[in-house]
């Protein structure tokens, strides 16, 4: 049992898990602003040129209820083809993996300009010890020869 605790903390503490989690931990904060986004940016426009501001509640009714005509009670739910909901999600799929992609490639962008910034640093000035030591190796180098 001591093994098994032994590696299971190695493993939970490696840096990719760690960094994982955190990955996972921002992509559901970053999940609920997208969403948000959807729903009280995105989707009153869309509202305001197709005239409806959900597209869960288009579908096409394919056998209409049946009520009892004594009791005015429903017999049979109505058979519905509920496509709306499918048109919801592709919408909501592509703002959200626009939204990732414009966030991964500024990152990116980021992430390249502090590589070539040291990249540029130049290299110091040698010392002069330093100086003196690479002559000396020089000369021991061609002694050997």
């Amino acid at each position: 049992m001591g093994k098994f605790i032994e590696d299971f903390k190695a493993f939970a503490l490696k840096g990719n898990v760690i960094d994982m989690a955190i990955g996972v931990i921002i992509g559901g904060a970053f999940g609920k602003i997208v969403t948000s986004l959807v729903n009280d940016i995105i989707m009153p426009v869309v509202a305001l040129c197709t005239g409806s501001a959900n597209f869960t509640d288009l579908k096409t009714v394919l056998k209409p209820e049946e009520i009892d005509q004594a009791t005015g009670e429903v017999i049979r739910e109505a058979v519905t083809f509920n496509y709306g909901m499918f048109i919801q999600n592709i919408v909501d799929f592509f703002i959200i993996a626009f939204c990732i992609f414009i966030a991964l490639r500024y990152t990116m962008k980021f992430m390249k300009k502090e590589e070539k910034v040291e990249e540029e640093a130049p290299a110091p000035e040698p010392t002069k010890e330093e100086v003196l030591l690479t002559e000396i190796r020089d000369i021991l180098k061609s002694e050997k020869k």
